[in-house]
């Protein structure tokens, strides 16, 4: 049994490359996340504070988003968060995702380049499946790569 269910649970990971600084993207998908929409329209309709306070451990925020051309709804709790090292990391409480996950957990951490400027996002997803039917959410990682391309381009323009 210990077997099967170990195939049920798993962890995806990506980096993109950014050309905005570490700070601006963490304070962008952590502190304004509200503002994401407005940003990336064509995936993120919108995000809402829905208990706690933004960018706070605790904080519950409800997404609205596209993926695989479906609208769909994501409910999540920030887990942590640490400015010092621009990370944060968010538990799916409900919504879509929940459908097909019993668990879902979101990590992405922003690292400044080496002897560049620019930064590099991390995207990290560890999840169990509900069953053996259910793909591995590799979709999900690119549209979290997607976002981070259109935020990247977006804080450039603010500079």
């Amino acid at each position: 049994m210990a077997e099967e269910a170990s195939s049920l649970v798993g962890i995806l990971e990506t980096t993109v490359d950014l050309k905005c600084s570490t700070e601006k993207f963490h304070d962008m998908l952590v502190g304004r996340p509200h503002h994401v929409s407005n940003v990336s329209p064509s995936y993120i309709q919108g995000c809402e504070l829905h208990e706690g306070e933004m960018g706070q451990v605790g904080a519950i925020v409800v997404w609205n988003y596209v993926h695989d051309g479906e609208a769909k709804v994501l409910k999540e709790r920030i887990e942590s968060v640490d400015p010092e090292n621009n990370r944060a990391t968010y538990r799916v409480l409900e919504g879509d995702l929940m459908k097909e996950y019993k668990s879902f957990v979101i990590t992405f951490q922003v690292t400044p380049k080496e002897g560049e400027p620019g930064s590099i996002a991390h995207w990290h997803f560890e999840y169990e499946k509900i069953n053996d039917e259910v793909a591995h959410p590799a979709t999900l990682l690119q549209f979290a790569v997607e976002v981070s391309k259109e935020l990247d381009e977006h804080l450039l323009s603010e500079e």
